[in-house]
């Protein structure tokens, strides 16, 4: 069975940091285009970052880029979503998905307040 389980979110103050993961099961991460989208509070899906398979460099959405930074541990069959500089904006749900089938966890959630 294809798994996706999502953690690391907390709260966690402006300008703080956090480091999400993604634990993939049922196939091997490395082989597919993975993303991470998310939503915030009373708001539609947002692409935040995703990367293609084994050798891809990793895309990142305008509102993160150079803050957040997407990676990938084959061994451990997971991927990760470093958090830098985080912005009340930065407030959602966080997912990881599999692109081809928009199979996605059940998310983790981010909390940026003062």
């Amino acid at each position: 069975e294809v798994q996706l389980v999502e953690s690391g979110g907390d709260l966690v103050q402006p300008g703080g940091s956090l480091r999400l993961s993604c634990v993939a099961s049922g196939f091997t991460l490395s082989n597919y285009a993975m993303k991470w989208i998310r939503q915030a509070p009373g708001k539609g899906l947002e692409w935040v970052s995703g990367i293609g398979g084994t050798g891809a460099t990793p895309t990142y959405a305008d509102s993160v880029k150079g803050r957040f930074t997407l990676s990938r541990d084959n061994a451990k069959n997971t991927l990760y979503l470093q958090l830098n500089s985080l912005q009340i904006e930065d407030t959602a749900m966080y997912y990881c998905a599999r692109l081809s089938d928009n199979i996605k966890g059940r998310g983790t959630q981010v909390t940026v307040s003062s």
